[in-house]
């Protein structure tokens, strides 16, 4: 029997091992229709459950019938485990699965121990003995069932196949350490005629801390379990909570050791102890490198590959899209290449709009550097030849393996410099990425090299989609100031051949009063047309104020007042004073350009009119001619795009900027014209309401 202090030790031995043993029960529960080596270890798993559970019940109570049931249920749980061993190393069918003899001889051994096991222990709990003590026997077996297991393992781990290796390896591990574990236990126990205690007590804890180790290769292992999947974030978070909770347990313990020897000192110094380790804690928590590298431990020794591709793609597309202009675009594509291998800074050199070189454009946790790197430079034509993510270490060690490249001095003297990433978008090198060291160790293996290059490929794609965004905004400004340019250079040359005329007409009418005045007007309203443009030109194509009330008939007399001082009979015709929606200057412009085309059009002698009148909700101004005319294709397909004309000296912009303005009110504008004829055009303007300010909307509708 036990003292206390063991009985104590031996509860939480077998009880660990029991909880455990069930917790991985269930998950495996899961998988029980996935095929005959998840049912095999289920079983294997519930004997555990079940014999961890029976020695609690023993080290509780103390009771004889829980010690039989825990003998019995470990003689079930080795039965379990070889069964399990014995279906792995079975070949699938289609593997080209050879003759069943060839583990048969295996099997047939294992089921023989189990029975010799199983009725020892039957002996000794009646207390039988025949030939030999049934508990020498008892131990006996357990012993060659503890090296049975071994050379199970053994067997397992030296005939799977290299691919599944890796899978199986954390479960020979588990269960090697367990038999040999046992295999301690009784070959003691037959050499000293008795069990250690001790030994015996923690048995528990040597079979809990085999169990992780089998529930890992049950996470690797497919065949085992399909429904279930652990990502490397769940496992990263499980580790964690794993070492964090040991730590707590040690400390605790810890704890209680200093106060149950420290005498009066005792509690203080557990307290003491005790805000030391959660101060410990903390730091380690919230330290980058210790994240680092707790990351790099699980990926490297819990799954196949390193990263969780899914989680790594949409994290860097995250942080891609998060972007606050070209710098901040910079600054993501660093920070998300630099996330992959845990590198705490880095820049970015882009290629500068000239093409000549690269200048460093972002940068991350780095200092800013004024280097710059030609287009043509060794570095740069490596990067685009090769497409290769240079490992500045390596290159230090073995630089034959970069074929002669040479690195630039301002590289070189960059603090920590680490990894120097190409991006590519197409077969042109449009920037590249230095980074730094990284926080915890880290080898830049294919799968590393892989990765970098493509995630460069799409950072490469996203900075080249932004530069080629800001050169056709850069190109569609200029586009609209040249538009913009030529409506002015339109109205300058008009009001330039109205001074012309008036300078013509000054040799002959210079002691004329009323010339003179007429002058003094025409000199004031062109040097008002000319403030406007400038004023136009300068804050851009809007108008500064907002479209109001204009009197159609002030502007249509004004327009035929101009025309006549300039030597031209214009016939008006005002059928009712209307008042429409617009900017006057802007109005005034587009019907002055129309009554002077009429003009340009017609020889002396011809007829040139101008007719205000009302059509329903909207005011007409009709302009026409008896001159030269168009053809319909002029009309239909050249008159109202720019610089497009009749004329020898025009521009053909005066009728693409009356056709938009008019249209920008909510106006329309038609052209019935014949060579040789004539002209007419009909200009419709939404008429002003002066209740609400908002002109009439039915002829947008109609011609809709």
């Amino acid at each position: 029997m036990m003292d206390s202090k063991m009985a104590m030790v031996a509860v939480w031995s077998y009880g660990l091992a029991g909880v455990l043993a069930a917790l991985l029960t269930l998950y495996l529960a899961a998988g029980w229709r996935a095929g005959g080596r998840s049912r095999a270890m289920f079983l294997a798993v519930s004997l555990c459950a079940l014999w961890g559970m029976l020695g609690l019940a023993f080290a509780l109570t103390g009771q004889v019938l829980f010690l039989a049931g825990s003998l019995l249920a470990d003689m079930l749980r080795f039965g379990g485990w070889y069964l399990f061993l014995l279906v792995l190393m079975k070949p699938e069918p289609a593997e080209g699965a050879s003759s069943p003899a060839a583990t048969g001889w295996l099997s047939g051994f294992a089921l023989l121990l189990v029975v010799g096991g199983f009725a020892a222990q039957v002996m000794v709990v009646f207390g039988v003995d025949l030939v030999l003590s049934s508990q020498r026997v008892a131990l006996f077996v357990s012993l060659a069932m503890s090296v049975y297991g071994l050379v199970l393992v053994e067997r397992l781990f030296r005939n799977v196949s290299p691919d599944f290796r890796w899978s199986i390896k954390p479960l020979c591990l588990g269960l090697g350490g367990v038999f040999l574990f046992d295999m301690y236990l009784y070959s003691d126990a037959l050499l000293f005629n008795r069990i250690d205690a001790d030994a015996f007590s923690i048995r528990g804890f040597a079979h809990a801390m085999g169990l992780p180790l089998v529930a890992l290769s049950a996470i690797r292992s497919h065949d085992w379990k399909r429904r279930l999947v652990m990502s490397q974030r769940a496992a990263l978070h499980s580790a964690t909570l794993l070492i964090v909770g040991t730590y707590l347990l040690f400390m605790a313990a810890a704890g209680y050791y200093v106060r149950f020897f420290g005498g009066e000192w005792g509690r203080a110094l557990q307290m003491a102890l005790l805000f030391a380790a959660l101060l410990v804690l903390a730091a380690l928590t919230f330290s980058g490198s210790m994240r680092s590298r707790l990351r790099v431990q699980v990926g490297k020794h819990f799954f196949s590959y390193r990263y969780d591709y899914r989680e790594e793609w949409l994290r860097f597309t995250q942080t891609l899209s998060a972007q606050g202009g070209f710098t901040g675009m910079g600054r993501h594509v660093v920070r998300g290449l630099a996330d992959m291998v845990e590198s705490p800074s880095g820049a970015l050199w882009l290629k500068d709009p000239s093409g000549r070189f690269f200048a460093q454009a972002a940068f991350w946790n780095m200092p800013a550097s004024p280097a710059t790197e030609d287009v043509g430079s060794p570095l740069c034509r490596f990067l685009l030849d090769s497409g290769w993510v240079i490992n500045l270490e390596e290159y230090r060690s073995l630089p034959r393996r970069y074929d002669g490249l040479e690195l630039p001095s301002w590289l070189v003297e960059v603090p920590n410099a680490w990894l120097v990433v190409p991006l590519t978008t197409g077969s042109e090198l449009i920037a590249f990425v230095v980074l730094a060291t990284a926080r915890t160790r880290i080898d830049v293996n294919w799968e590393v090299n892989d990765l970098l290059k493509t995630a460069a490929r799409q950072a490469g794609a996203f900075l080249g989609q932004m530069q080629a965004s800001e050169a056709l905004l850069e190109v569609r400004k200029f586009d609209s100031f040249n538009r913009m340019s030529a409506f002015v250079v339109h109205d300058l040359k008009n009001i330039v051949a109205q001074l012309s005329l008036m300078l013509k007409n000054a040799e002959r009418h210079r002691e004329n009063p009323e010339f003179q005045k007429d002058m003094l007007m025409t000199v004031n309203h062109s040097v008002e047309r000319m403030r406007k443009l400038m004023m136009q030109l300068r804050e851009g194509a809007t108008p500064l104020d907002g479209p109001r009330g204009i009197d159609l008939a002030d502007v249509v007399r004004r327009i035929q007042t101009a025309k006549s001082g300039q030597g031209r009979d214009v016939e008006l015709n005002i059928e009712e004073r209307l008042i429409a929606r617009g900017h006057e200057d802007r109005i005034e412009r587009v019907v002055g350009h129309l009554v002077q085309n009429a003009l340009d059009a017609t020889e002396n002698g011809g007829r040139v009119w101008l007719r205000l009148a009302r059509q329903g909700t909207h005011a007409l101004i009709e302009v026409g001619d008896t001159g030269r005319g168009m053809s319909p294709d002029f009309v239909r397909e050249r008159l109202f795009k720019p610089f497009q004309t009749t004329k020898p000296t025009g521009m053909g912009i005066g009728a693409y900027e009356s056709f938009q303005y008019v249209h920008e009110l909510g106006g329309k504008l038609s052209v019935d014209s014949a060579v040789d004829i004539g002209t007419q055009v009909d200009l419709l303007l939404p008429l002003f309401d002066a209740g609400n300010g908002v002109a009439s909307d039915d002829l947008s509708k109609e011609s809709a």
